[in-house]
């Protein structure tokens, strides 16, 4: 008989001594349990490690020392990982009890580099938050089933895109990426690892009948229920966006897509324009700029390994947005019309892209 896949869980931690005892409660109540959790923890300073260490000594806990995000704990757990597995999980994210077990078992059998659960919002679990996504050309994650009612069961499927905050990771297809880029700090981090592996040809799978809910989000950056979007994120949206574009994205397909990405960004700057965001998006411009050197060398260097071209990896799928976002008449015709002319014109490029 085979033995039985090893597994460490890795938790990425800030200020999240609410919600972390029941996340690792959870992940000592698998049916199939990691043999080992640990805590990545970014500066909090709610007294998280402390916590941790008084109700659960067998978990082990690693001061990161300073805030750098959670792509640098998330690294940090793929790189001191002694298994094959690693299960990496936000300290707001609870699975359902037979969750890494489904997860384990579909990526086994399709060779995957990464496999995601469905995400469901803790406090509705009749609606689905996180359900994997696909690459549009204009630089952004279009996601299945956002914010929709709980869909009828379907069978595990490939997607371009998953989330990060619960993921089953094989630690030798994705460690040799370097795993996440730390200078998103966070918002397209994950988008950027997706895309990464798939350019590599390796696949990644979404598992619906694998749940986890997903509690409170990050204070400051989560934007669910409105109204005011915060001024943080919309700096990272604006850098970060555009730091993927460069620092993945093909010249072809760069060029092609030019008036799509152009259509989007002037979009956007309206949207900031309404909201006073107007600051942040500059700055966050004014941020990739400074940046470019050390875009362009992560470029090379994905080429180099390229194995999956734009023309299979991008599309024009319908925008997703938070609803709180497309509040009133004028926000939804204005994502109508912009949807109708991303589509339309990646509808005629499209053919000429490689």
């Amino acid at each position: 008989m085979h033995a039985p896949p090893d597994v460490i869980a890795t938790l990425c931690n800030w200020n999240g001594r609410a919600y972390l005892g029941d996340c690792i409660r959870a992940l000592k109540a698998q049916t199939r349990p990691p043999r080992r959790i640990v805590v990545y923890d970014n500066a909090s300073t709610d007294g998280s490690p402390e916590a941790v260490r008084a109700e659960f000594p067998d978990v082990t806990v690693v001061e990161m020392g300073s805030n750098l995000g959670p792509g640098a704990p998330r690294n940090r757990g793929l790189l001191e990982a002694d298994s094959e597995w690693v299960l990496q999980v936000d300290a707001d994210a609870l699975l359902a009890p037979d969750c890494l077990e489904k997860l384990l078992a579909d990526a086994q059998a399709n060779d995957a580099a990464i496999a995601m659960p469905r995400a469901l919002f803790d406090g509705d679990r009749t609606r689905v938050h996180y359900d994997g996504g696909s690459f549009h050309y204009v630089g952004v994650m279009t996601l299945r089933n956002f914010f929709a009612p709980l869909p009828p069961p379907e069978p595990a499927r490939d997607v371009d895109a998953v989330i990060s905050m619960a993921l089953l990771m094989r630690r030798d297809k994705v460690a040799p990426t370097g795993g996440y880029d730390v200078g998103y700090f966070i918002l397209f981090e994950d988008h950027d690892l997706s895309y990464r592996l798939r350019a590599r040809g390796e696949r990644l799978r979404l598992v619906p009948d694998a749940i986890v809910y997903h509690r409170e989000g990050t204070a400051g950056l989560s934007y669910r229920e409105g109204p005011d979007y915060p001024r943080r994120r919309a700096y990272l949206h604006s850098r970060n966006r555009w730091r993927l574009l460069v620092r993945n994205h093909s010249t072809a397909a760069l060029l092609l897509g030019l008036p799509g990405i152009a259509a989007y960004e002037f979009v956007w700057f309206a949207f900031a324009a309404l909201r006073g965001l107007l600051g942040a998006w500059f700055e966050g411009k004014r941020a990739v700029l400074a940046e470019l050197p050390e875009l362009r060398r992560a470029r090379r260097e994905l080429a180099a390994v390229r194995k999956v071209g734009d023309g299979q990896l991008l599309r024009a799928e319908r925008l997703t947005h938070a609803p709180m976002v497309r509040r009133g008449v004028a926000a939804r015709v204005a994502e109508m019309l912009l949807d109708a002319f991303l589509r339309a014109w990646w509808f005629l490029v499209r053919p000429f892209l490689p």
